[in-house]
């Protein structure tokens, strides 16, 4: 009887942990498998905020698996620009100098056209547990819905947010608030969602804000529409070479 009771206490005391801990690593790969696709072609377009008024940027965005993207700008002032992400490496090109430059280390954190969005943030891989020690951390009401919060802590230091909390919503898994942090626990920017769709059998966020609160009275709402998952794309629209084309 007392071996039975033992086994209770135990089982009472100690399955939550075990629980959260498969639960944080479930949550990380659904949230994934909404995010990754074998292709992708979208637009998208950014609306950017500051002291300076309001500006409009649009794009038209291609992605393969986790760590492939091209992003070509189509707005006036950028028209022709690309930014191109093969792995783990992030190259621009700009049609009017005609070079391709490499971005890496700080600079991966740069605004881009302005944006509250960093290089990083419109290319980065979705690999989260690469990357990143998962803890799940309860459970937190965003816009009325339920979501796991999970906090990530990153396992190196070459990543643009060493640490990380994410809202993740209950029954779809997708992202729908999010916390970036510095090394010392600052927080850097923050990013609300604020629609999501269902294209086929994925929870795609379609509209965000990003909020860098290191830049004053600053905001970015940022827009997708139009995607294609899962269409045939060339290899050469994720080639180094191609990119001055």
């Amino acid at each position: 009887m007392k071996r039975i009771s033992i086994l209770i206490i135990f089982l009472v005391i100690f399955t939550p942990f075990f629980a959260f801990s498969i639960d944080g690593v479930e949550i990380i790969k659904r949230l994934e498998y909404n995010q990754t696709f074998k292709t992708i072609e979208a637009n998208g377009k950014m609306v950017i905020s500051d002291r300076f008024g309001e500006r409009i940027k649009t794009f038209i965005v291609y992605g393969r698996g986790k760590e492939e993207t091209l992003i070509e700008f189509t707005s006036i002032d950028e028209k022709g620009q690309k930014i191109l992400r093969t792995r783990d490496e992030i190259y621009l090109y700009y049609p009017d100098a005609e070079q391709i430059i490499r971005i890496q280390g700080a600079a991966l954190r740069e605004s881009v056209a302005g944006s509250d969005l960093s290089y990083e943030d419109l290319t980065g891989g979705k690999d989260f547990m690469k990357k990143y020690s998962i803890s799940f951390k309860g459970v937190e009401s965003i816009d009325s819905r339920a979501c796991y919060v999970l906090r990530l802590i990153a396992k190196k230091r070459d990543v643009s947010y060493p640490r990380e909390l994410l809202w993740i919503e209950k029954g779809t898994f997708s992202l729908r608030k999010a916390q970036y942090f510095s090394l010392s626990g600052k927080l850097i920017k923050e990013v609300q969602v604020k629609k999501i769709e269902k294209i086929k059998d994925h929870y795609i966020p379609t509209q965000y804000i990003f909020h860098d609160v290191l830049k004053r009275d600053s905001k970015t709402e940022f827009f997708i529409n139009n995607i294609k998952i899962n269409i045939p794309l060339s290899d050469d629209i994720f080639s180094l070479e191609e990119l001055s084309w």
